[in-house]
This record gives C-alpha cells, structure tokens and sequence, in this order.
C-alpha cells in the first residue's frame, strides 16, 4: 500500500469513527442545526420532483432521502450509526453501508444524485464525481450543496461553543472549483445559486432572510451554502433517427395552412403536423381539411381545440402527438418553418433538453413586434432568467422543442404549479426549470405577418405576464 493510500485510509477511518459518535448523540441533540437542515429540506423538493429514482451519498440519517419521496430510494454512508439509525427511521427506503470513493451498486442507474454537505468532507471529490458518473441514468441530475468559504470562521466559533455538530478538517471548495471538477468528471453545471442567510430559528427574521435577502444581491454573497445542478456532458443520441411532431395551434390563420405544408421539411424518421384549430371566425378548418386532402404525401392531423387559449392547444397537441420530438410552430409564420431542423440539430446533440426560439438577436423586420411589445419583451427576459436560474431571452417565442419523454415528466409534475398558463410557453418552461433541464436557446429571425392579425392583446396579456413573474416567484424562487 502507497503512503498516499495509506493516507486515504486514516482519513476515511476518522471520519467514520467521527460520524458514529456524532450519529449516538444525535439522538439526544442536534445542536442548532436543525433549521438549517429544514431549510435544505425545503430547497431540494423544489428541485427533485417526487417519484424517482434517487441515491444520496453520505445520506446520515436518511431524512433527506425521505422527504423526496422516491420511487425508489438508496442512501450510501460509511457510518453504521448513522445507517442503523436510518433503517429505524425510514424502513422503505434503502440503506448501503460503503464508502462513496468505491460505489459497488450493481447495475443500478439513478434519476437523481444527491450530495449535501459531503463534499467539504471527502478525501478526493473528483474520484467521487467520477463514482457518481458511473450510476448515472441518462438524464440523470446531480445536486450538490456546499459550505461557502465565508462561513468557515462562524461554523468554527459555533462548534467551539457547542452550537453546532462539530466536524474535522473540512474542503472549503468555491464554486468554480465545483465547477472545474464535475467537468473533468464529465458533468456540465446548469445552474448554481446560493441559499441560507440565516441558519437559527429566528421568528419572522428568518423567513425574509431565507426566503427573499438570499436571492438578492449583495445579500446572496452571505449565504452559508452554494447549490449546483448539474448534468452528464451532452452527448449525440445513439439509435435511429426519432420521429418528429410539429403542433401548430390555428386561430384565424387559413391564409397560412398551405405555406405550412409547403414549407415545413422532414426531420428525422419523418415529420407529423397536428394542426388543433381553436374555434377562428374564418375558415381555418376547412382550409386545413383541403390540404390535408392535397398532400396525402404528407402526415398531418386536425384536432378540433376543446378549450380556449394557445396553451390549451399546445397541451392538446403534444397529448396526441405520436413523435419522439415534439415542437411547436406558430401558424402565423412569423418564426419560419425551415428553421426548425435547427432547433432538431440542438436536441439529437445533446446540446439541449428544452430549445428555446429567441426573435431578439437579429434585428426584426419593420412591422414584426411593436417597440412597446419588444421593450416588454427585453424586460420579462431579464425578470425570467433571474427567476428560472438559466439564461431566457425570449419567453413568449412561439417555438419550443423538446422530446416526448421530458414533455410527460414535466406534465407529470404539472400539479406542482397547476393549469395557469394561457400561453403554452411557461407551462413548459417552469417545468423545465423545475427538473433542472437545460434550456437552450435558438436565435431566429422574426417575420411580419403576411396574414391576418395577431391573437395577442397586448396591455391585458401584459397583465397576465407580471402575475406569471409574480407566480414562478413564488414556486421556484422564495420558497
């Protein structure tokens, strides 16, 4: 054995002779920890959606691993305190005595990969990134929390005081140096973000601080934890080429249907336009029944919309859509339809798991969007990204692409925000941010209308907007 290795071990057998006696005091005490770890609690159920597969290294206890409600559940310590502990207090779930540097979990693959608070506690984080890539399951999330540097003083000053759980010597690692190792582990980082101003119990003072102080600046550089999501490096998708779906919802639009058979390309194993035709004053549906007729060549469907609203149309589309990727294309022509194998370029990669169009790159047409409309635009972008944590330029870009599989997870989990979207365009993109997808964005170069007039209104939609930024708020960031 290397003196290096040798050096591994002592490490590893103080720790776990640390953490068993930490584990037989914790049931008598926990310090004043325990809001700390309610506030941690709080913070993943946002992220990890229930009803997954989720293994979680240096588990402790289990009630973590617990409050996410798993399909299936696995906690992996090396302390067998802490592992009696958590089969007494969690016997659904599944309880692996190791250490997280040597994983031996068969052929099991994970949703959902948890480290919290483990990583200021390892010998080699990158030999345990490495081992978390090997349980990945494809589209796998990897979510990680860790001190921040600042709090090293405070947290020793409390365990000297005996405030505090005491730990040994600790990995104060920033964010970039999180960062740098899950990309030599093969991992991208979607977004990171900061949570827990004040970790006591403090009435009212603590709400404000946790809830609202840490998600602005300068207070967030005060928080006591760093959080990253992360995902395995985007590779191209192996197999045969997948079907594709393009949904176009049509609202007084039959000036547009034939351009649309004429200009729409095959993509993949072949392209099918659902047409869902939302009760126009014009003849929009007899138009689409005509071409439907004169293009037997191609696979298309109409759908009468049972409700109102695009966002009603998109969900109806996508549920009898039979693609493996589903897109939405805006039958106004105004994103045009021969830029859509970009957006199918983007997803086969592995680039991107929700693409986003984005009309604000290019400079616009004349009479393409109004400059009250754009400046709105501009500004909800800016409001958007802050609340969704990834870059959104464009929200209200009638095109969307993602696979089928994402679309079911995230209308899986729609009871999370509920029926509230009358666009479409949010339904998709909170639920994206909800289970941590990266969304990736497009740039197209926005058309005038050639048909008809547009459906939006734009002061009452407007309106409509600011309670989306007031909701999103409320569910995915001051939570």
């Amino acid at each position: 054995m290397s003196w290096d290795d040798q050096a591994a071990t002592r490490y590893r057998d103080a720790r776990r002779a640390h953490w068993d006696r930490v584990a037989q005091r914790a049931a008598r005490w926990q310090g004043l920890g325990g809001a700390y770890h309610r506030r941690l609690v709080r913070v993943f159920q946002t992220v990890v959606a229930p009803g997954q597969r989720v293994l979680e290294l240096g588990c402790g206890r289990g009630d973590l691993l617990a409050a996410l409600q798993p399909a299936t559940g696995v906690g992996v310590d090396l302390s067998s305190e802490m592992l009696a502990q958590a089969r007494s207090r969690h016997p659904g779930l599944r309880f692996v005595l190791a250490d997280a540097h040597a994983l031996d979990l068969g052929d099991e693959r994970f949703d959902v990969v948890i480290l919290s608070d483990l990583l200021n506690d390892l010998w080699d984080v990158q030999a345990v990134l490495g081992q978390v890539a090997r349980v990945a399951a494809p589209g796998c999330r990897v979510l990680i929390n860790t001190y921040s540097r600042l709090w090293e003083l405070p947290l020793a000053v409390a365990q000297w005081l005996h405030l505090a759980r005491p730990v040994l010597h600790q990995n104060w690692l920033t964010v970039q140096d999180v960062r740098n190792l899950l990309q030599l582990s093969g991992f991208e980082v979607i977004r990171a973000w900061q949570e827990v101003l004040l970790p006591l119990p403090v009435p009212l003072l603590a709400g404000l601080a946790n809830r609202v102080l840490v998600k602005l600046w300068p207070f967030r550089h005060l928080a006591l934890t760093n959080f990253l999501l992360a995902r395995p490096l985007g590779t191209p998708a192996a197999g045969p080429a997948p079907a594709v779906s393009v949904v176009v919802p049509a609202r007084n639009e039959a000036g547009n249907i034939a351009q649309i058979f004429a200009r729409t390309p095959e993509m993949g194993a072949g392209t099918e336009l659902v047409f869902v035709e939302g009760h126009s004053r014009d003849d929009t549906y007899a138009e689409i029944e005509r071409q439907i007729a004169a293009h037997p060549e191609r696979r298309a469907r109409l759908l009468r919309q049972p409700g109102v609203g695009k966002g009603d149309a998109v969900r109806v589309g996508f549920d009898a859509a039979s693609g493996d990727i589903l897109m939405i294309l805006d039958a106004d022509l105004t994103v045009p339809p021969e830029d859509l194998p970009r957006f199918y370029e983007v997803l086969r990669s592995g680039s991107g798991e929700l693409v986003n169009g984005v009309r604000l790159v290019y400079p616009l047409e004349q009479h393409a969007m109004r400059f009250a409309n754009l400046v709105g635009n501009k500004l909800f972008s800016i409001a958007f990204t802050w609340l969704l944590g990834q870059p959104v330029r464009d929200t209200l870009c009638g095109t969307k692409v993602l696979s089928r599989r994402d679309y079911q997870t995230i209308a899986g989990n729609r009871s999370y925000f509920g029926e509230f979207d009358p666009f479409g365009d949010f339904d998709l993109l909170f639920g994206a941010a909800r289970l941590g997808l990266q969304i990736v964005e497009v740039p197209i170069r926005y058309r005038e209308r050639t048909y008809g007039t547009t459906n939006i209104q734009r002061w009452r939609h407007g309106l409509l907007l600011l309670r989306m930024v007031a909701f999103a708020a409320l569910r995915l960031k001051l939570v």
